[in-house]
């Protein structure tokens, strides 16, 4: 499969690395608005510098892989669907849900492949634990409990064009909440405030927040987003059921632990997602390869990113107006 790379940023690097890595892929065209990354990641992986639209009017490109920023996400999606590509996009599609809506219009309109970049689904302990509920192992999901904290705030440059905490980072927690449920959540309760950095809170966005989620049969999630944790990476995810818990805990450097007078200690818990998810990026890859070799639905889907949108949107209107905020 020939792949196009729309973006040479840190998460591109990330994806053309591995599109580069399987015997059955290649990376044909890299593009980028600034030349020297293009160039950069082109040399290393082997393909060649090209402009967005090149990518898309090459009968060599079978696929595109989009990781430029959010606000090109949408547009390059519908160019990709008319162009006959099948189309691998990072999250969000959008900031916006209606602009979400159109987009997957085109796309249902053009039988396009789009798969959208929840890459925590593809780790392998948090796919371990959602089969093991899937198996029935803790009975009825009753609470989830997702904790994800970085251990170190963005820039406010970044801040600023990301869409805020609930629609850049807390997505993902979205996403994995309803991946666990197995049911659609209703209604959403947030609470935030801007502890690590004051300047995220002057530019409009907290870094430090909790949102608590109900489904229709009562079931609950609870996520706990943090910019600052000064110990690493901290991602950690907990279902509770009729049967008993299951969880999954971090990943650290190491498993060796030194015991002494004071007790145990471990070494640290890996730095940040390049580390914490590296095996999951190529799960992920590997997913949309499979199904557009088979002609199958990827998962997750356009659906999906819509569907975590509009639980961030909910979040974003209960923080603002401190009320529980009914899901569109």
């Amino acid at each position: 499969m020939r792949f196009g790379i729309i973006g040479a940023g840190r998460i591109g690097k990330i994806h053309a690395g591995n599109v580069a890595a399987r015997a059955d892929c290649e990376v044909r065209f890299v593009a980028d608005a600034d030349a020297a990354a293009a160039e950069a990641l082109a040399r290393t992986t082997g393909g060649a510098v090209a402009s967005i639209e090149a990518i898309m009017g090459s009968a060599e490109i079978d696929a595109v892989a989009i990781c430029a920023p959010t606000d090109m996400h949408a547009d390059l999606i519908e160019r990709a669907a008319r162009a006959g590509k099948a189309i691998f996009c990072e999250k969000p599609i959008d900031l916006d849900a209606a602009r979400i809506r159109r987009c997957l219009e085109v796309v249902k309109a053009t039988g396009a492949t789009l798969m959208v970049g929840f890459n925590r689904r593809f780790d392998p302990n948090f796919a371990a634990l959602r089969a093991r509920i899937a198996g029935g192992m803790i009975g009825d999901v009753e609470i989830v409990s997702i904790a994800s904290r970085d251990p170190a705030p963005p820039p406010i440059s970044y801040i600023a064009r990301s869409g805020g905490l609930f629609r850049d980072m807390m997505i993902h927690d979205f996403d994995m909440a309803r991946f666990l449920l197995g049911e659609e959540p209703i209604a959403v309760s947030a609470m935030g405030s801007a502890l690590v950095d004051k300047s995220i809170g002057e530019a409009g966005d907290v870094d430090t927040a909790v949102v608590v989620m109900e489904t229709k049969s009562g079931k609950v999630a609870q996520i706990s987003n943090s910019r600052r944790a000064s110990y690493g990476y901290d991602q950690r995810v907990e279902a509770h059921g009729s049967k008993g818990m299951i969880r999954a805990d971090n990943i650290r450097e190491t498993t060796v632990e030194f015991a002494g007078a004071q007790g145990f200690v471990g070494d640290k818990i890996l730095a940040f997602f390049l580390e914490r998810y590296a095996s999951a990026y190529r799960s992920e890859l590997d997913a949309f390869v499979g199904a557009v070799q088979s002609g199958g639905k990827p998962s997750p889907d356009g659906e999906d990113g819509l569907k975590a949108n509009l639980l961030a949107d909910a979040a974003y209107l209960s923080w603002r107006t401190k009320q529980r905020v009914a899901v569109a």
